[in-house]
């Protein structure tokens, strides 16, 4: 399979990278391999694939394509976003530590602060919006780093750059959760970060059909290791699931586009409507991340957090007030969804340093006619 891809632009490696015609009938689409083993031509001896759980040639055409959409030299495909994570974090021993941004998804906050810590691995939340002042509060057992940005579901913008600097200073790693921006809108690891994560089932897959997870990395130790760690304990996606996101990611840059016109269609709505309190965007020149988005993101995606004036009950009844916009948790999709964090995706942080406020309105814009969307959420907001 093709990888010497670098100089292809975006787009053309969504399409190409690792999906070259399949050699035996020239399949144009990378085939569904939908096998568990393998034969082999002498004991010991194998072309590449002894058995799926190890590796599948559906799942390596998907890892090449994304590592190449990352920049990354390795890619590592997983069953969901928190098998990725798991593993990651598998990596970690007794006596490590984690610091984690104050702002997270609340399934990441969940696995690092009931999962992970089980195994003795410390972590603490910080606000990462500072990277001077984590340099400063540095704890010397700190071994990874861990971010998103934009942060689910405040999105708060964070400094890739600033703080890869104080974590290899240090002589930690800097992870950063991707899911939000996708590559097609921020490549971290070009900006000094060790390694790269994604809910494949979000943006990437982008049709709400599919849950799977990625890792990409340029650390050859770092990635044997995870590689190592996924075998052992089987976090893999099957090859369907690798078609269906292999599938989705063809079309990413032209997802993202729509998605991100649709957004500043609502963003447009929301700023200064009497209902709206609050409009957490960060196209919005206003939001205190504004600078450093322009900067490290080619656009500011789809995703859209905001306020409710009149409090939580008429938050929650904002949420069920809408036509198009379907409640429900996950983003990313074709189709538009709302959600009320405190509630749904993020009520495993309620009472934590990474509790959400109650009267918080998540959006993921899909790409429906623009002008649908605002006349549905300005329906419902009308009717709070």
């Amino acid at each position: 399979m093709t990888t010497d891809r670098e100089t292809d632009g975006f787009e053309t490696r969504a399409i190409h990278a690792g999906q070259d015609p399949e050699s035996v009938t020239g399949s144009v689409i990378t085939p569904i391999f939908q096998t568990s083993t393998y034969a082999q031509p002498a004991p010991g001896e194998h072309t590449g694939y002894e058995y799926s759980r190890t590796g599948n040639p559906t799942r390596t055409a998907l890892q090449i394509a994304l590592a190449a959409l990352e920049g990354a030299r390795h890619g590592v495909a997983f069953a969901s976003g928190l098998a990725a994570e798991d593993t990651v974090l598998r990596s970690l021993g007794a006596g490590d530590h984690i610091v984690l941004g104050n702002d997270a998804y609340g399934g990441t906050f969940r696995l690092i602060s009931q999962v992970i810590t089980r195994g003795g691995v410390k972590w603490s939340a910080a606000d990462l919006t500072d990277p001077e002042l984590l340099d400063a509060t540095w704890n010397p057992a700190t071994r990874v780093v861990w971010m998103e940005t934009p942060t689910n579901p405040l999105l708060t913008v964070f400094d890739i750059e600033a703080l890869a600097e104080v974590a290899h200073k240090h002589g930690a790693k800097l992870v950063v959760d991707n899911t939000f921006a996708s590559p097609y809108l921020q490549q971290p690891l070009s900006l000094g970060a060790d390694l790269v994560i994604h809910s494949t089932t979000k943006y990437i897959g982008g049709h709400s059909d599919v849950v799977g997870g990625f890792v990409a990395t340029n650390d050859d130790d770092w990635v044997s290791d995870i590689t190592f760690l996924q075998n052992a304990v089987g976090a893999v996606p099957g090859p369907m699931d690798c078609f269906l996101t292999l599938r989705g990611l063809k079309t990413l840059g032209v997802r993202m586009d729509r998605h991100t016109a649709n957004a500043q269609q609502i963003v447009e709505l929301l700023t200064g409507h009497p209902e709206v309190s609050h409009v957490l965007y960060p196209g919005l020149e206003g939001h205190p991340g504004y600078d450093i988005a322009e900067r490290q993101m080619k656009a500011p995606g789809g995703m859209v957090s905001f306020r409710v004036t009149a409090g939580f009950e008429a938050a929650k009844a904002l949420t069920t007030n809408t036509r198009l916009f379907t409640l429900a948790e996950s983003l990313g999709g074709i189709e538009s969804l709302i959600e009320h964090p405190g509630v749904m995706t993020h009520a495993s942080a309620a009472g934590s340093p990474l509790e959400v406020p109650d009267d918080l309105v998540r959006l993921s814009v899909g790409i429906e006619t623009g002008d649908d969307l605002v006349a549905d959420l300005s329906d419902a907001l009308d009717q709070i």
